[in-house]
């Protein structure tokens, strides 16, 4: 196991995932309160992942949207950079979420920035929101220093939270749950399947970070460490990991 893995799978324990479960009751209702948890957790997951001091390191968040993760990394040391192509995700967020990091309207399938410019490349739940995700992700190592690194997470799309705010219907298929919220709530879902949610599973982004030959760790974001080896078990994987997070250094 890698140095920056082994690192984080000490923070992976049972307590950390009952207290992250707990968090994501408030999405929809105090969305200031979930991210907020989920940036502070997300960060100490990235700078156990570097493997070393995160002071000066420059962060690309590709989707960073409102701006609750470039406060925490801000205040962790990181010179953050957010990449966000949707206005409205940018302004979503409370006055002065955003801390002091620097935002681009781009989108994530053709960064805005030169070879191997950042030394952390972080996409957080946005790979199942575009069509095509590993082109996204080819797009991460490119900006990439040699000897960075590339996190990228992603829910898969078999696993509970597959559906997003349309629950567990999605097993009925994706355009069904759309329709079917769409009937209950008298609008369509703001993850709408087909155009802003993507069934992505885990043997896709597997296969694709084994392709590129610098995937280092591969595990399910929100579990504890004793329940990792879920993500070698195919099939099981693509309802158990829920939440796949890929590390990759490009070298």
């Amino acid at each position: 196991m890698a140095v920056g893995t082994a690192l984080f799978a000490r923070r992976a324990t049972l307590r950390r995932s009952i207290r992250l479960l707990g968090e994501f009751r408030f999405e929809q209702s105090d969305p200031a309160r979930f991210y907020g948890s989920l940036a502070a957790d997300t960060v100490g997951m990235v700078t156990a992942l570097l493997g070393d001091d995160p002071t000066g390191r420059v962060l690309l968040d590709v989707g960073g949207g409102p701006g609750y993760f470039a406060t925490a990394f801000d205040d962790a040391g990181f010179d953050y950079v957010g990449v966000e192509p949707d206005p409205s995700e940018m302004h979503a967020g409370p006055a002065g979420a955003s801390g002091s990091g620097a935002f681009v309207r781009a989108s994530g399938l053709a960064l805005p920035f030169a070879d191997d410019s950042v030394d952390v490349c972080l996409s957080s739940n946005v790979a199942e929101h575009v069509r095509e995700p590993w082109r996204m992700g080819r797009e991460m190592l490119r900006v990439t220093k040699p000897g960075g690194v590339v996190v990228l997470s992603y829910t898969v799309w078999l696993g509970p939270f597959g559906g997003h705010e349309t629950g567990l219907a999605h097993y009925l298929g994706g355009g069904r749950a759309a329709e079917r919220y769409a009937r209950r709530h008298g609008r369509r879902p703001k993850n709408d399947y087909g155009s802003s949610l993507f069934a992505v599973s885990a043997a896709d982004g597997l296969e694709w970070a084994r392709s590129t030959g610098l995937l280092v760790a591969a595990f399910p974001r929100y579990h504890p460490r004793w329940a990792w080896w879920m993500t070698r078990v195919p099939l099981l994987r693509e309802f158990l990991v829920s939440n796949l997070v890929l590390v990759l250094r490009p070298s």
